[in-house]
């Protein structure tokens, strides 16, 4: 039996413990743009927090997938945050993950008033574990050496540092 294409994929609705991850859309620019403000959400990887235009654009380069057909599959998530407290229904970060037909690379961001509170982890888990389950067969990602937390929330997506460095920072990988 053939292993399924991973270039088909294409985000759907998951579901964690305490949060919804969201296929992308245009309208999610906007509170996206207020989740992700901190500039220290850029300490690590460098630039500055996009306005929601610049998130606009930037949402529809992605919504629109890559220019080459059939090259990748861009597949990407708003974190929102389930539950009645004050924060409940809150966009609170992203995920995603660039799929080749070798593996995927993952990332997440969660904005800088909900850190700490494992859902990066959480994000991060449901992303992998969806995507092995599509039949993807390995996974990166790409971490700060010094940035302890996102170090954690890819040990706990399974991955383990390896000695590879890339614009500063460390690959972690996975694979079947």
């Amino acid at each position: 039996m053939n292993a399924p294409d991973p270039l088909g994929l294409a985000a759907v609705p998951l579901r964690t413990a305490r949060l919804d991850l969201e296929p992308l859309r245009l309208d999610h620019a906007p509170e996206m743009a207020v989740a992700l403000a901190d500039p220290a959400l850029h300490s690590f990887i460098g630039g500055v927090p996009l306005t929601e235009p610049g998130l606009l654009a930037r949402y529809a380069r992605l919504v629109a997938g890559p220019a080459e057909a059939g090259s990748a599959a861009w597949c990407n998530w708003v974190l929102r945050l389930r539950g009645d407290g004050p924060d409940g229904g809150s966009a609170v970060g992203t995920a995603q993950a660039t799929v080749v037909r070798d593996g995927a690379e993952i990332a997440w961001v969660v904005g800088t008033p909900w850190q700490g509170r494992g859902l990066a982890r959480e994000a991060a888990v449901a992303l992998a574990d969806w995507l092995r389950g599509q039949g993807v067969p390995s996974l990166v990602a790409h971490v700060h050496p010094e940035h302890h937390a996102s170090a954690a929330v890819a040990a706990a997506a399974g991955l383990t540092p390896t000695d590879v460095f890339q614009d500063g920072e460390r690959r972690w990988a996975s694979s079947r």
